[in-house]
């Protein structure tokens, strides 16, 4: 094999684990603290000032900006014993990520320049300015229009990482419209707290607030550092644009759940206790299904906080790879042939009763409550699937859905057999029938020893992108590379606008004189009956379902640069206006800044593929080639005519093979750079992007078959880049 992929294999074969040791035996000793927690706070600040802060964050209050000052202080002290020098405000621009700049807090003492002084201001805390035209803003900022802010979110608590005291902001342009991921959340959870809580109140007036809760499960790939530094594809694009699948891969289901390899343990190890520190409860990790895939996941908590900790943790799990001689994967299909990555994300409301409003009751009248909710929730995903599904799109995440255990691009919501017969008799229903759920069941095994297996009263269907899961529903079409804002924001938003839609149906009975429970009920029969198609407990992956779906009048259009269209449908935008979560002007920003992103995520990797093939994979293969041929001149004087012709024909074979997979490699990426360039001079954005889909992308699976086909016969020693077999097995 090649030198450089002959070192990077053999230093894959000699690495070993490293030897974590956790600050402490006991998690709780270190957990969050690297946090300006509230519990923190009170080392720091009055009680005055901390009843402010308690009341911005338990009920929404506006931060009265006078106790900003006492509140920079105090974060500024607690950040410099924990070895802080600078602070920077943590937001997430439109791009998926999160963006810092940093500043010292070392100030003139007494403007004369003789002496330094640490300074940190309430004006400082509150916002700062960072260039709005720097990022992606969807025409909202021109480049000679700079002017952005960020203003601190006080619900999601300041960290310190390494020394730069962190506060995570919200980022708007200098005309007020959201240049960020955060801030239309926390419009969208404002709204669902105000929807949820009216429609809580038919049931308990003592109910002042509904939360949303979002768990994620992050998966990911791990590759020897050494291997990916030898795959241009796996550095510049986060996938491998070539490779032959290995002889094993993900066949013999051995992986999932299997023995995690020790230097993996070290890692996984190494993350959890750097999430601790930054009160991350993480609390599961496994294999996945794939071989080097892996999952970690946390307990469920507040919507805002969790996203801002999952952004968190993948900027700490890429730190912590480097360690262990690792590089994180989290594209969605790093790896053709086997599974892709994605991060489920759990999401459900509570109330500030203690109350879990998608858990089944024990009374009528509790259940009437969650059917509620559930049945809204089925509502609005069915009115607003099309959002819903852009909102997981992107040109990675296609590579990954509807291919091995994930789930297909069309939306459909899993509800299970149990609550699919009580929906179907509530339709059919002539008069209000009581609900009765079994929220768990039993089966009793027979087997001395063991106990009874209790059931819940859903299954799970893992080609279901919408599930219920017994307490909460399960977005899991959501990407491993996304910001889980996207998701959350459209489908909390789809929700809050369906429950006030609700809440106008059954008020407007209840004027007519009809009961409240009997105004709700005939409510939900309605809604039940409207929302059918979306329901769907069968194979996800069939073709039967797709022209199921199709019948059933669900988005199925599988063009991203088209999907993305439903943000700026008339539904999406009337749905945005009402719960005032985006703007028209927002919405129709951030598609330009999707087809933008979409098509520039193709053209890197049109150009890569480009690169890697013709530079790379076609001189080995002549060289090659021209090794078979010199073999065949050598045979030709060695034997005679007859036993050479027979004892050439197989080189022959391959030399022909090799010149034709060439030759269409050679033509299809020609066509594919021509494409490209005629794409490049379309000024609409959305135009440039379904060129990009249309005529660039097709080209890529044409390019790898040839590709892949020239690694079969090229001798292995020769090859110049790590193959699958070597990639996917951690030793």
């Amino acid at each position: 094999m090649s030198a450089l992929r002959f070192n990077a294999v053999e230093q894959a074969f000699k690495k070993k684990a490293i030897d974590v040791r956790p600050p402490s035996k006991y998690v709780s000793d270190f957990f969050g603290k690297n946090v300006f927690t509230t519990s923190t706070m009170t080392k720091y600040l009055s009680e005055e000032v901390m009843q402010s802060i308690r009341n911005a964050i338990e009920k929404g209050e506006t931060l009265n900006r006078n106790i900003a000052d006492e509140v920079a202080d105090g974060m500024k002290f607690w950040a410099m014993e924990l070895g802080a020098t600078h602070y920077t405000h943590w937001f997430q621009p439109l791009t998926d990520g999160t963006a810092q700049k940093h500043e010292s807090f070392i100030s003139y003492g007494n403007g004369t320049g003789e002496n330094i002084i640490e300074e940190f201001s309430g004006k400082l805390l509150a916002q700062q300015e960072p260039d709005a035209s720097s990022f992606p803003s969807g025409g909202i900022r021109s480049t000679f229009e700079a002017r952005g802010y960020t203003a601190w979110d006080p619900s999601s608590p300041a960290f310190v990482m390494d020394d730069t005291l962190c506060i995570p902001t919200i980022f708007i342009s200098y005309t007020g419209e959201a240049l960020d991921l955060k801030a239309p959340l926390l419009k969208a959870l404002n709204a669902i707290d105000i929807a949820a809580t009216q429609i809580c109140n038919y049931f308990d007036p003592n109910v002042k607030k509904v939360f949303t809760y979002m768990g994620w499960e992050q998966e990911y790939f791990l590759i020897d550092e050494g291997l990916y530094a030898a795959r241009p594809d796996l550095v510049l694009t986060g996938r491998t644009l070539i490779g032959h699948e290995s002889a094993k891969t993900q066949q013999l289901e051995d992986h999932y759940f299997g023995a995690i390899p020790s230097r993996v343990t070290a890692f996984m190890k190494d993350i959890e206790f750097e999430g601790y520190k930054y009160g991350i409860p993480l609390k599961i990790r496994h294999n996945e299904s794939a071989p080097n895939q892996f999952e970690m996941a946390p307990i469920y908590g507040e919507a805002n906080l969790s996203i801002d900790q999952n952004l968190l943790i993948m900027s700490i799990m890429k730190k912590v790879a480097r360690r262990h001689s690792f590089r994180v994967l989290l594209h969605e299909k790093p790896f053709d042939g086997i599974n892709g990555s994605g991060k489920h994300n759990n999401w459900s409301l509570g109330t500030d009763t203690g109350i879990s409003l998608l858990t089944p009751g024990k009374t009528p009248i509790e259940n009437l409550q969650f059917m509620t909710f559930f049945i809204n929730v089925i509502m609005a995903v069915y009115q607003h699937n099309s959002l819903l599904k852009a909102s997981i799109s992107s040109a990675a995440n296609a590579y990954r859905l509807g291919m091995h255990e994930a789930p297909p691009s069309i939306i459909s919501a899993f509800v299970g057999s149990e609550l699919s017969a009580i929906l179907d008799e509530l339709e059919n229903s002539t008069n209000d029938m009581e609900i009765v759920l079994d929220n768990q069941k039993s089966h009793s095994l027979g087997i001395a020893r063991i106990p009874e297996v209790l059931v819940d009263n859903t299954d799970r269907n893992r080609t279901s992108p919408f599930a219920f899961t017994g307490n909460r529903f399960e977005f899991r079409a959501v990407g491993a590379s996304a910001n889980c804002s996207s998701a959350i924001t459209a489908l909390t938003t789809a929700v809050a606008g369906q429950l006030s839609e609700f809440k106008k149906d059954v008020d407007a009975k209840i004027e007519k004189g009809v009961n409240k429970e009997t105004a709700i009920f005939e409510v939900l029969k309605e809604y039940t009956r409207i929302s059918k198609p979306i329901r769907f407990n069968g194979n996800g992956y069939s073709n039967e379902w797709k022209e199921e779906a199709i019948k059933r009048g669900l988005d199925c259009r599988t063009s991203i640069p088209d999907i993305y269209k439903a943000y700026t449908s008339e539904r999406s935008i009337n749905l945005f206006l009402r719960t005032r979560v985006l703007s028209e002007k927002e919405l129709h920003a951030r598609n330009e800044v999707k087809w933008r992103t979409y098509t520039k995520k193709v053209q890197i990797e049109a150009r890569v593929l480009g690169d890697l093939v013709i530079n790379h994979i076609i001189p080995v293969a002549i060289r090659y080639q021209s090794i078979l041929l010199d073999n065949i001149n050598k045979l030709k004087s060695a034997f005679p005519e007859d036993k050479a012709v027979e004892l050439c024909a197989l080189n022959l074979k391959w030399a022909e093979d090799i010149s034709n997979h060439i030759a269409m490699i050679k033509t299809n990426v020609d066509a594919m750079v021509q494409a490209r360039h005629v794409a490049n001079q379309i000024d609409s954005e959305y135009e440039k992007a379904v060129a990009y889909h249309n005529t660039v992308l097709p080209y890529f699976e044409t390019i790898r078959l040839h590709t892949d086909s020239l690694e079969l016969i090229v001798d292995d020693e020769m090859w110049p880049l790590p193959k699958y077999r070597e990639l996917l097995f951690i030793r």
